[in-house]
């Protein structure tokens, strides 16, 4: 497989499975993946949250982490990124407010990039008008939101992942090995067509 430069956006009670999981696996992959967040610098660190299900009407939560961010917001250029990796959790909530952060989704969104988006990451997407017509999953609670945004909901098992077209999103960490899975051929295929979408730009 090629080896891809992905841009991560995470914040503060971001949810840690979602953030570590796919940090670690996709550099064990061979990508570099730089993980940012509005207001903060390389080596400052954002606080996690972990989600989980224990038989409640909704999801339980827990204290995480403290993840280390080896990339600086303010430095970041969309076009220098092949691809977007959207953790869920709390952070979405607020960083749906922030203008950069929707202009760099809506970036990968009409370049037709990879984008992984789990759980309340269909905020983000929501948020900056990029779903219309599309087929999404996420957190079951963020549904309204997606069809407010003229996306198509998917009601998949949390273990399960949905792909349309760039797009590929899933419920919530659980979904992890075939989010990911899912992810990569997109990525690769994107990877792939790189040369000759250089070539048509020039």
């Amino acid at each position: 497989m090629s080896h891809a430069k992905l841009l991560m956006i995470v914040g503060d009670f971001a949810e840690d499975y979602e953030t570590m999981v796919p940090f670690q696996a996709l550099q064990m992959m061979g990508h570099q993946v730089d993980a940012v967040c509005p207001g903060k610098q390389a080596g400052e660190h954002v606080r996690t949250a972990i989600h989980d299900f224990e038989g409640d009407q909704t999801y339980t939560e827990k204290r995480g982490h403290n993840f280390t961010l080896n990339a600086t917001f303010s430095d970041v250029r969309a076009e220098e990124y092949d691809g977007l990796v959207l953790p869920g959790g709390r952070a979405p909530e607020y960083l749906r407010l922030d203008k950069k952060v929707l202009d760099l989704v809506r970036h990968f969104s009409h370049e037709d990039k990879p984008i992984a988006a789990i759980c309340h990451a269909a905020q983000l997407l929501a948020a900056a008008g990029v779903i219309q017509g599309r087929q999404i999953s996420c957190y079951p609670a963020c549904s309204p939101e997606v069809e407010l945004a003229g996306g198509t909901y998917v009601p998949v098992a949390v273990t399960a992942a949905v792909v349309d077209g760039n797009l590929v999103t899933a419920p919530a960490w659980p979904a992890h090995p075939e989010w990911l899975g899912k992810f990569l051929p997109v990525l690769e295929k994107y990877l792939a067509a790189k040369p000759q979408l250089a070539g048509a730009a020039r």
